[in-house]
């Protein structure tokens, strides 16, 4: 059977044929091209067969072409390169999400629609030359172009050009792909970055040796190194002044030869790898024993890593495993010597705060106690004087209202040396010789010494003046001539008191608190009983007191120690049990002239003759007593027990009053809140302001708010009318 070829169909001519069959009736039958019909059906079954055949065969192509489209759509797609498809003009026709991803990292960045504005302008000329090669070669490469990311900047990328057949159109397509070098070159950076960090640290090693060497040697801290076999490798200079032995003969020896308890401490392994150890002993080459304090930092060393061999069963469990190969212990050694005298200057110093703030607290409670009490003494004494103006000479009376006075006076003069422990009331310090003061109190100790006791008085010629208050003095000298006695009790024994100059510098005057300078000593010695330890440190706190009831009332030293604080002073006691004691007093001397005895003022006779005088004070005792005494002496007075009631009265009626007497201490509103109302209602109105506790911080504050004079209670009957008297008559006097 002839075969057709595939891209014709077959042609056909028909004629008109006699069949065999029918010769009887049209004698005629179709011949087609030679063929007999049933010839010519069975060719055409089988060409339709074989059409059949290939057009499965199409089909298959058709699909496997169609397959291969979409398998290299999608590897086209997802390459992880970058990858687009650019005519020979630049215009990018396909481009996959990696390129899109470089080129156009946001949705508002410029289009991937030509490929030349995305390369940097030092790269432009290169790349289009690439072009150009790749057309006539059909490959290219251009190494590290720089790329714009859109608008995030830069990237730097390898470029391949590859030329595809493209028979439909006379431009030429590439294939371009674009390989991000951005990892490489920062890790060929980090490279080269990591080899310069490494010559520098080879650099900073040597230097850092060559550095620890030199603190090691200009340390003040001796610093010794030894080996596991505990001997000494290192031997700094500081070391070698601390241990007195040179750095050659240290070299070798043993730790415990200089440090022994040191050495038994790591030797017990219970060390760790940096530690504070604390105080040790150790010794000098001479023997000598000194405090140190010891810190230790040890260095373990690993085993060296061994060579791997084959035929050693044991190299491999042994490869890499720790071991003490050795071990280096650094032992810092800190002299201890000036710490250990610092410490104790502390504590000194820490006890004299104590004791200074205990004496504080206690001269607070007592100031605020003598405040109190002086109201009830004034109202005492003030009507005491009163009942024995009223008591007619001879009464029997008169002899008990004279013995209350004296209790109160008593009372009054305990009062004051509250005040004067307390340093409320300023001492009037002047220069004086204190060997008048002496001679003055040697007087009155001569009275109350037992028969007994041996008094003696040992005074230096030429000794400076002292910047003091004699009666405050006299009154310390009291005290101390007084418990000395008391010490002795009804033994025999001897107390003397000795004047003299010293010169005190350290450490001694900051163990009594003064600056170092030339002193008057004023010492009194006795041969009594003694004191403990236990009772020195307690002997200046108020109250305190070794002897029986009613042989003291424990208020006489803390009046000492408070005159001697006053008068910027201080005091050192020496004293054992059965042994005696001796207090010094030191007063800083003073170049200062002696000043000249003033001659006592006439006492004046008081006459009110009707001035008007406001008296304030919350004590309704107080208050009744000055009514009655200014009264008396011929005052119009008007008193208030409400300090706010006498504000209203004398912003009702200003000009009435000649002077107006406040008492400070009141409750809510105290009398420097009354005095500066008062002038600010009646500026030329004398103000007094009376108190029992006046520190010279509240004295300075009432004559700044404009006080005329301040009132010290307790006060005699006559002295608070000759005050009153004074301030009317002339009222711009100086307090």
């Amino acid at each position: 059977m002839p075969s057709f070829p595939r891209n014709r169909r077959p042609q056909f001519n028909l004629r008109t044929v006699p069949a065999p069959w029918a010769e009887g009736r049209a004698g005629q039958h179709m011949i087609i091209d030679g063929y007999a019909p049933s010839q010519m059906i069975e060719d055409l079954r089988k060409y339709q067969a074989e059409l059949e055949i290939q057009n499965k065969a199409l089909r298959y192509s058709q699909q496997e072409a169609e397959g291969a489209s979409e398998r290299f759509a999608t590897l086209f797609s997802n390459v992880p390169l970058a990858l687009m498809v650019v005519d020979e003009g630049g215009l990018v026709l396909a481009s996959n999400a990696m390129a899109l991803r470089l080129f156009q990292p946001l949705e508002n960045d410029p289009p991937l629609n030509f490929l030349l504005p995305f390369v940097g302008p030092e790269h432009t000329d290169e790349v289009a030359v690439a072009f150009s090669s790749a057309r006539q070669e059909g490959t290219s490469e251009v190494h590290e172009v720089q790329f714009l990311s859109g608008t995030q900047g830069t990237f730097t990328g390898d470029l391949h050009i590859a030329r595809i057949e493209n028979p439909s159109d006379d431009l030429a397509h590439f294939i371009c792909a674009v390989i991000d070098q951005g990892p490489l070159l920062t890790q060929r950076h980090a490279l080269l970055e990591s080899a310069a960090v490494l010559r520098q640290r080879n650099e900073d090693l040597l230097l850092s040796e060559n550095r620890m060497a030199a603190i090691i040697n200009s340390s003040l801290d001796a610093i010794l190194c030894i080996d596991d076999k505990q001997l000494i490798t290192v031997f700094n200079p500081a070391a070698t002044t601390l241990f007195e032995c040179p750095a050659e003969q240290a070299f070798g020896a043993r730790l415990g030869q200089f440090l022994p308890d040191v050495e038994k401490a790591l030797s017990e392994g219970n060390v760790p790898a940096q530690a504070m150890l604390g105080e040790f002993t150790a010794i000098t080459l001479g023997g000598k024993q000194i405090y140190v304090e010891i810190s230790v930092s040890l260095e373990r060393r690993l085993r060296t890593r061994t060579p791997f061999r084959a035929d050693d069963p044991n190299a491999i469990a042994m490869r890499g495993q720790p071991g003490m190969q050795g071990s280096i212990t650094t032992i810092f050694a800190r002299d201890l010597t000036s710490k250990k005298l610092a410490e104790a200057q502390r504590i000194a110093l820490e006890t004299q705060l104590r004791e200074s703030q205990k004496m504080q607290a206690m001269g607070t409670m007592a100031g605020g106690i003598a405040h109190d009490f002086n109201n009830i003494l004034s109202a005492i004494l003030g009507n005491v004087d009163l009942a024995k103006q009223d008591t007619p000479a001879g009464s029997s009376a008169l002899v008990s209202l004279v013995e209350i006075e004296k209790a109160g006076r008593r009372a009054r003069d305990l009062v004051r040396q509250i005040l004067t422990f307390s340093r409320n009331e300023p001492p009037k310090r002047v220069p004086i010789q204190l060997a008048e003061v002496i001679h003055e109190t040697q007087r009155l100790v001569r009275v109350a010494i037992p028969p007994g006791v041996d008094f003696k008085l040992v005074v230096a010629e030429g000794c400076p003046l002292v910047l003091a208050d004699a009666t405050q003095v006299e009154q310390a000298l009291l005290n101390l001539c007084t418990n000395a006695i008391l010490a002795l009790g009804h033994n025999k024994g001897s107390v003397t008191i000795e004047l003299g100059t010293t010169t005190l510098s350290l450490p001694f005057n900051d163990r009594i608190g003064v600056p170092p300078g030339r002193y008057v000593t004023l010492r009194v010695r006795d041969t009594g009983s003694g004191m403990s330890q236990q009772t020195i440190e307690r002997i200046f706190e108020p109250f305190f007191t070794t002897r029986q009831v009613g042989q003291g009332t424990g208020l006489g030293l803390a009046v000492v120690h408070g005159i001697m604080q006053t008068h910027q002073g201080g005091i050192d006691v020496q004293s054992a049990p059965n042994e005696g004691s001796v207090f010094t007093l030191y007063f800083p001397a003073t170049g200062a002239a002696p000043v000249e005895a003033l001659e006592p003022e006439p006492v004046t006779e008081v006459e009110g003759r009707g001035r008007h005088v406001m008296y304030v004070d919350d004590d309704q005792a107080l208050v009744f007593l000055v009514n009655r005494v200014l009264t008396r002496k011929g005052f119009k007075v008007t008193v208030f027990t409400d300090p706010l009631e006498a504000e209203a009265a004398l912003r009702s009626q200003p000009e009435i009053y000649d002077l107006l007497v406040t008492d400070y201490n009141m409750p809510g509103y105290s009398g420097l809140d009354l005095l500066r109302d008062a002038k600010a209602i009646r500026a030329d109105l004398p103000v007094a302001v009376a108190s029992g506790y006046v520190t010279p911080e509240i004295e300075q504050r009432a004559l700044q708010e404009g006080a005329s004079a301040l009132i010290y209670k307790p006060n005699d009957v006559n002295e608070l009318c000759e005050t009153v008297q004074r301030l009317i008559n002339h009222p711009d006097a100086q307090p």
